[in-house]
């Protein structure tokens, strides 16, 4: 049983767990309407946002799996851009993001944003989890089910490992894929990053990662305003309310963070390998990748290696001062949403 004796004790254990793991911080640094097929609840959640139009929550269920989407639909779009999250997969981290690029994009473009499967307590009846490998298989089974009548162009975008399973989901549907971005991106491990080191060591241990993941769940127990105040304090002040809320009604539960870590040991696993840099040069002039300046997870050491072997690729470097994170700002998600859509007015005017 976990004891505390006051909320800040509770606090200051979350701080040193989620700072310094999942969470870090980098320095100052025109289409034919596809009507749902997704079976599964409709009912929509409207997540305000003065000024502009908001984005929409759903859950659909693919390959027997119910998943969230955030989306943005506009009746006179000429193409989709899928937007594939980083570990954990929460959508709702991506609002303000989803929502810049729909209106830079002038509704030429209908916008979606899918988790991760799965969220659900119920797969942790029987002990299920789901690897990258299944993330991968799971999102070309939504895209084949919601995209494959579609005459308009499909352009991925990809936030950190989501990056990598966007580029294998292009080698898998080069004929539907036209276009993929990659912020932040996760394609090998970074061998001098103490943090990934840390984070792969937890979770190649079932014994820690069920620890962690049950008091991360106790932390869940807590009353709402001792759980905001504990993420405020661990990530933060600049942290869009949204990304607070999305963090404590999502990550701190003991399936999510359980399942977090096992993908996390999968990436590691399948990362530790060289990137499939025969198809990064064959389709060089359809990829675009972002990197921050202080980011462990894409460093800048990775750039000049992409840079190296794949001479001519679209590459540029984020010096904002932006973290990885950078959806869970609106400060982030402004600039990012610029640049991607740049980006994708760039590719379509070509």
């Amino acid at each position: 049983m976990w004891r505390v004796s006051s909320p800040d004790v509770a606090v200051r254990h979350a701080s040193r767990l989620l700072r310094t793991t999942f969470f870090p911080r980098s320095p100052r640094s025109i289409r034919k309407d596809i009507s749902p097929r997704c079976s599964g609840s409709m009912d929509r959640l409207t997540l305000s946002h003065c000024g502009r139009k908001q984005a929409t929550v759903r859950t659909c269920t693919v390959s027997g799996f119910p998943i969230e989407l955030l989306e943005m639909r506009s009746e006179e779009s000429s193409l989709h851009v899928l937007l594939i999250p980083g570990n954990p997969g929460i959508v709702l981290y991506y609002k303000d993001f989803v929502e810049a690029i729909y209106q830079l994009l002038e509704g030429q473009a209908s916008v979606t944003a899918i988790g991760h499967i799965c969220h659900a307590a119920k797969d942790w009846e029987h002990g299920r989890m789901f690897s990258l490998e299944e993330q991968i298989n799971h999102k070309v089974d939504f895209i084949e089910q919601e995209y494959q009548n579609s005459e308009h162009p499909l352009i991925l975008v990809g936030h950190s490992i989501g990056s990598y399973i966007c580029l294998e989901i292009f080698k898998r549907l080069q004929q539907q894929v036209k276009y993929v971005i990659g912020l932040y991106p996760f394609l090998s491990l970074n061998k001098s990053s103490l943090k990934q080191s840390m984070i792969g060591l937890i979770s190649r241990s079932s014994i820690v990662s069920t620890t962690i993941s049950y008091f991360v769940s106790f932390l869940g127990s807590l009353p709402t305003r001792v759980q905001v105040a504990m993420v405020r304090k661990c990530l933060g002040q600049s942290w869009s309310s949204t990304a607070v809320d999305a963090t404590c009604s999502h990550v701190l539960q003991y399936h999510t963070m359980r399942n977090m870590l096992f993908m996390a040991m999968t990436e590691f696993e399948k990362l530790s390998e060289e990137p499939d840099w025969m198809f990064v040069k064959k389709k060089h002039n359809q990829i675009s990748l972002l990197f921050g300046i202080d980011d462990h997870w894409g460093p800048l050491s990775l750039f000049e290696k992409v840079s190296r072997m794949v001479p001519g690729l679209s590459l540029s470097i984020e010096r904002e001062g932006h973290m990885h994170a950078f959806c869970c700002t609106e400060a982030g998600s402004s600039w990012a949403g610029h640049h991607v859509a740049t980006l994708i007015k760039n590719q379509i005017a070509k």
